[in-house]
């Protein structure tokens, strides 16, 4: 009785429209439908470790993307799909060949765990497909992995290490202990904070390896207090962060030492509190309440997201999708299902967005833009939620980034 009701109202609402708008209205699906169709996959850890700096909120972040880019006024569709890849690069790599082979996917974006996003990058060079890498943060996807198909936007170890190594150095922490995760996105950032420290006078006092997931980080640290490096980095990220900042205050590292975490994001610190997470040391690329346009865009996130504000992982997902989509509205469109000519493309054309601003993506698929050094709020300075870190330093793009080199990057040796 229900849908015959339904089916009645449709129909007499069918009947109430004039035909000449009738017309006009099949005209615009029609021809809605015979614009070519994109799709951008974002694949990441939907329910886990990691779900908070990307997870559904990047699927929010791309959504809004192509809102605000609306690509049919530009002659395309764009549809968005999601994943969860587990933070496992055999799901990883299952879900990019299902997209690509399958799903007529041409992107996939975001992708935080560098092991899932290294394979990645090798299918979706070999797929010849987008790939937009937004959370992801070893420095190697722009170096010994780099690709023709593959752009690294938001951040990596290099610039993590590069930022805020050099600035403890120069407040006399010239001695260093890593605790470090157990897998490749923490050996990339030890590495390169490593290779900053030593470079600029400081030395390695040791390391401890803990297992990706960890719960117990107590020996871990006990190792650290034990070293008598004047600076504790920790080479870890998301609920591994939080876990190893929590148990360092109550085991009272940084009365005596300088506790710095190497990739700590937004949400890290909401979950952490300022009373716990206060005074620590930080570079990132997106803050929400930098200037007009981030705060725009956190305010219109915020909504949408459950009141959180943004991370930079998600701010990056939106910048790498809007400038995708850029390049597919400035190509012929028949070409634009070759992901190597689309991310030529985007190299071509510079980056700007009110989020990271004017930039560029270089021939090794680093898009450069500024850094930030920040120190967290103390509880007093905080006005509300949010409202947690104090801006230190502005590191301008080309200072940020390791230098383009054919040495490191193996692609542009092939091109020369």
């Amino acid at each position: 009785m229900r849908a015959a009701l339904v089916a009645a109202t449709v129909l007499s609402c069918a009947v109430a429209v004039p035909i000449t708008t009738a017309h006009k209205a099949s005209a615009q699906i029609a021809s809605a439908q015979d614009l070519p169709t994109f799709r951008i996959g974002v694949m990441n850890d939907q329910s886990s470790l990691y779900s908070d700096i990307a997870g559904p909120g990047s699927v929010t972040a791309a959504q809004m993307a192509v809102a605000d880019f609306n690509p049919e006024k530009h002659g395309f569709k764009v549809e968005v799909v999601s994943a969860d890849h587990q933070n496992k690069a055999d799901i990883g790599s299952s879900v990019a060949r299902r997209w690509y082979d399958l799903d007529k996917v041409d992107a996939i974006v975001d992708v935080p765990t560098s092991s899932v996003a290294l394979a990645v990058a090798d299918i979706s060079r070999d797929k010849n497909k987008v790939f937009l890498v937004a959370s992801a943060g070893t420095s190697d996807l722009t170096a010994k992995a780099c690709t023709p198909n593959t752009v690294h936007w938001t951040y990596d170890t290099w610039a993590l290490a590069n930022g805020t190594a050099r600035a403890m150095i120069k407040q006399g922490g010239d001695s260093w202990y890593f605790l470090t995760a157990d897998y490749a996105f923490g050996h990339a950032l030890e590495r390169d904070a490593a290779e900053v420290v030593k470079a600029n006078g400081g030395k390695v006092m040791g390391r401890a390896l803990a297992p990706f997931q960890s719960s117990d980080f107590s020996s871990f640290i006990l190792q650290a207090q034990g070293s008598g490096a004047k600076v504790v980095a920790l080479a870890n990220s998301g609920g591994d962060t939080i876990n190893s900042v929590k148990q360092a205050a109550e085991f009272g590292l940084s009365q005596k030492q300088k506790l710095v975490s190497l990739l700590i994001f937004l949400s890290d610190i909401h979950s952490l509190g300022l009373k716990t997470a206060q005074g620590l040391m930080l570079t990132n690329a997106f803050y929400w309440d930098l200037n007009d346009g981030t705060r725009v865009f956190g305010k219109a996130f915020g909504a949408r997201n459950n009141g959180r504000m943004p991370t930079m992982n998600q701010a990056g997902t939106y910048a790498a999708t809007l400038h995708w989509m850029k390049a597919i509205a400035a190509m012929d469109k028949a070409k634009a299902h070759d992901g190597a000519a689309v991310v030529a493309q985007m190299k071509a054309m510079p980056t700007d967005d009110p989020l990271f601003g004017k930039g560029h993506i270089r021939a090794d698929g680093r898009t450069i833009h500024d850094m930030y050094l920040w120190q967290v709020k103390t509880p007093e300075e905080s006005k509300g939620p949010y409202d947690y870190l104090k801006l230190v330093a502005t590191i301008p793009g080309d200072e940020a980034f390791r230098p383009m080199s054919p040495e490191t990057c193996p692609m542009l040796k092939k091109a020369g």
